[in-house]
């Protein structure tokens, strides 16, 4: 279920607003929805790890390591 988020702002920054998404064809409520999906997307800490790690796995897949060898891989690394 949506939820209502209620703020309070300037009323000649709301009107701007207001007209500069209606230019895009939007109403305020869907370019506010549209920034904030953004921002949570853009800033979204797990996110930006989970693509690291799966970067980090495809290359070692990449370089032949399996789960059997990758602790011998991990100690080898740490010894030099």
């Amino acid at each position: 279920m949506d939820e209502k988020l209620i703020i309070r702002i300037d009323k000649n920054l709301k009107d701007d607003f207001g007209k500069l998404a209606r230019i895009e064809g939007k109403t305020t409520s869907d370019k506010v929805r549209e920034l904030m999906a953004d921002f949570v997307s853009e800033n979204d800490f797990s996110k930006i790890v989970d693509d690291l790690w799966s970067r980090i796995s495809e290359k070692i897949v990449d370089k032949g390591f399996t789960e059997k060898n990758i602790n011998d891989v991990i100690k080898d690394v740490r010894n030099k």
